[in-house]
Order: structure tokens, then C-alpha cells, then sequence
């Protein structure tokens, strides 16, 4: 039994990340709130299970992917959930983006079962889930990792599964991650604004600042989003407002001072106020160029 994964939440991250683990020949059980993507999982070789708990019953390596913090307690503490059910000597692997403290009380109560639970959100997006090269930030038991370090190297860059510290580490290397992102992407977004106010090519801005310090993932990705208007959703901006609520919250909580974020939060609101949450998150670069008033 210890060699079958259970796979909970099936959505744009969950169903590619999946679909890889059957592809490195993990027997996989599956369970997601939309029966779509588990009939297309079972198609491809896994195992359906009706419920959560049917989950735990079946496997004793459980990764859940899930939209928040309330959707992963739902899942493990519910009436029907992985906790009514769970063996002991379990490892429950969270890689959802969730709220640092709901990963420590959850990894508590996994504990008092008999289980380990490891915190492991990931970095990468819809593409880094389809070809399995995701970062992998880990917190949690150092040993429990190691034990299931194959499950992760099937879904993520093996190279990039660092074990960061305790439980909630891995949320707190997922909020610093966002934060980054979000203060990367609102430079991109003023830099394309200044090249065009100025009637200079911002393709070949961005081609000559990819030679330099000024390079980045977000710069060579994001700004290529920018540069073509394709915003086709891998990561809706909806869903990065909720990741950025967590990291403005753990910054309260630290009473550290991030005014960087404070922008960058309020250029979300106003890229939300003009009806794109369902856009990609990296629409976010283009508040400046409207602000701006260029195309």
C-alpha cells in the first residue's frame, strides 16, 4: 500500500501534477470535486475513490492540491475527510498555497493521528506542472521528505525540492516567492510603460535586459505575456489575490514593513476593478502601461 499515491484536487495544477505520477509509474487514487478530471485520470490508468477518506484508506501517501487554506481543512478534518480515516504512519503532502499557521495546526493533528504532514507549495505555474519541472519549497519532518522525495522528483525539478525548515516553512518560502513575483512583475510593467511612452521597442528592451542583471523568469516569461497581450490564464489573477492576502497577512504577523507589496497589492485591486480576474495573474504588469495611457 505504501507504494500507491493518493492524488486529492484535480484543477489546472493538480490534474497535470497527477498525470505525471502515472507517468513514472505511480499507482495513483484519485478524488476531486469535479468529476471531469478524475474520469480522465482513470482513463489513464489511476483509481477512482468516491471520497477523502477513501483516499486514506487506500494509500499511506497522500498530496493534495487544493484553491486555499479552507478547502484543504475541508478535505483533511471533515466529516468525510482524510483525518476520519487516516493510517498511522501516513504522509500527507500538502502543495497547495495556504496560510503558514493552517500548515502548522494541520501537521499538529496530523501528528496526534500518527501521520506526518509536509508543507510543500510549488513555484512553476500551469506550464511547470504539465512538463514536471516545479520548484518545490518543503516544510516539515527532514526524514518524511526523504521518504517521499521520489513522489515530488516525479512532479518537479529534482533539483528544486528544498526542504526549507519546520512546518509552515514551505509557506513562508511560498509567500516570499509571490512576493517577489509581484514586485518583479510591477517593474516589468513600469520598465514596457517607460520604452513605449518614449516610442522605443520594448521587445528589444526586454532582449537586451535578459543579457544582464535586470534578467529574470518573470522578465523572460512574463514579459513575453506582455509583449504578445496573452493573457490566457495558467494562473488567474483571482487566485493570486489570495496568495498575496496570505503574504500581507505573514508580513503583519512578522511586523515586517514592505511597501513594495503594499503597491503591488493595490495595483491588483485595480487590475481586479477592471473585471480581469480571470486573466493571468501577470496582467498584473499591465497597470503601468495604463496608467501611462499607452497600448
Amino acid at each position: 500500500m505504501s507504494d500507491r499515491v493518493g492524488f486529492i484536487g484535480l484543477g489546472v495544477m493538480g490534474k497535470p501534477m497527477a498525470r505525471n505520477l502515472l507517468k513514472r509509474g505511480f499507482s495513483l487514487v484519485v478524488h476531486s470535486r469535479s468529476q471531469g478530471p478524475v474520469d480522465e485520470l482513470v482513463a489513464a490508468g489511476a483509481t477512482r475513490a468516491a471520497s477523502a477518506a477513501a483516499v486514506a484508506r487506500e494509500t499511506r501517501r497522500i498530496v493534495t492540491m487544493l484553491p486555499d487554506g479552507p478547502d484543504v481543512q475541508r478535505v483533511l478534518t471533515g466529516p468525510d475527510g482524510v483525518f476520519s480515516a487516516i493510517q498511522s504512519g501516513t504522509i500527507l503532502i500538502d502543495m497547495s498555497t495556504i496560510a503558514p499557521g493552517t500548515a502548522r495546526a494541520l501537521a499538529d493533528e496530523a501528528k496526534a493521528r500518527g501521520a506526518s504532514m509536509l508543507d510543500a507549495p510549488v513555484s512553476g505555474g500551469e506550464i511547470g506542472a504539465i512538463d514536471g519541472t516545479l520548484s518545490i519549497m518543503v516544510g516539515g519532518d527532514a526524514a518524511a521528505l526523504e521518504t517521499v522525495r521520489p513522489i515530488l522528483a516525479a512532479m518537479g525539478n529534482p533539483e528544486r525540492i528544498i526542504h526549507i525548515g519546520d512546518s509552515g516553512a514551505g509557506q513562508i518560502c511560498k509567500a516570499c516567492n509571490q512576493l517577489v513575483i509581484g514586485g518583479t512583475l510591477a517593474a516589468v510593467g513600469e520598465a514596457f510603460a517607460l520604452a513605449r511612452k518614449l516610442k522605443v521597442d520594448p521587445a528589444k528592451v526586454r532582449s537586451a535586459l535578459m543579457g544582464g542583471f535586470a534578467a529574470s523568469r518573470v522578465l523572460e516569461v512574463h514579459g513575453e505575456r506582455l509583449l504578445n497581450g496573452n493573457f490566457k490564464p495558467g494562473f488567474p489573477a483571482r487566485l493570486y489575490r489570495k496568495d498575496l492576502k496570505i503574504v500581507l497577512e505573514t508580513l503583519n504577523d512578522a511586523s515586517v514593513a514592505a511597501p513594495v507589496t503594499a503597491i503591488v497589492q493595490q495595483m491588483l485591486s485595480a487590475l481586479l476593478a477592471q473585471d480581469k480576474a480571470g486573466l493571468d495573474y501577470s496582467a498584473l504588469a499591465t497597470v503601468p502601461l495604463d496608467l501611462a495611457r499607452v497600448e
